[in-house]
């Protein structure tokens, strides 16, 4: 797969701190993954004992309120479909993600993203 798929400052701009760790959301993860976030989502469900908390969590009441709060606000429906907080994966829960999505382009993507994390150490 050629680099041009995925440019390298969306992966970067995608990358939160929350509790102190360096994350990736589902839905920012799910796009670049080609996959709807649900698909991601339920994969994780179907694997979540390689999901540890450490690995993955939930944002909490304030957190999702927060990020609510800084996402693209002109477009209600995108706020509005929004019904649950999203999940937040560490740099190690990321790379357990091409261990049960299982394709060539998750396989790809992950390595673009490690790559990410290691340029903003």
């Amino acid at each position: 797969m050629s680099q041009s798929l995925i440019p390298l400052e969306k992966i970067d701009r995608a990358i939160l701190l929350i509790r102190g760790h360096k994350v990736m959301l589902d839905r920012d993860l799910a796009e670049l993954y080609g996959v709807p976030t649900k698909v991601l989502n339920q994969a994780v469900k179907r694997h979540q004992s390689r999901f540890p908390t450490d690995f993955m969590f939930s944002l909490n009441k304030n957190e999702f309120k927060n990020w609510r709060s800084q996402i693209v606000t002109s477009n209600s429906a995108i706020k509005m479909g929004l019904r649950r907080a999203p999940y937040a994966f560490t740099e190690h829960g990321i790379l357990m993600l091409s261990s049960v999505l299982n394709s060539d382009r998750a396989i790809f993507v992950n390595i673009e993203i490690m790559r990410a994390f290691v340029r903003l150490r």
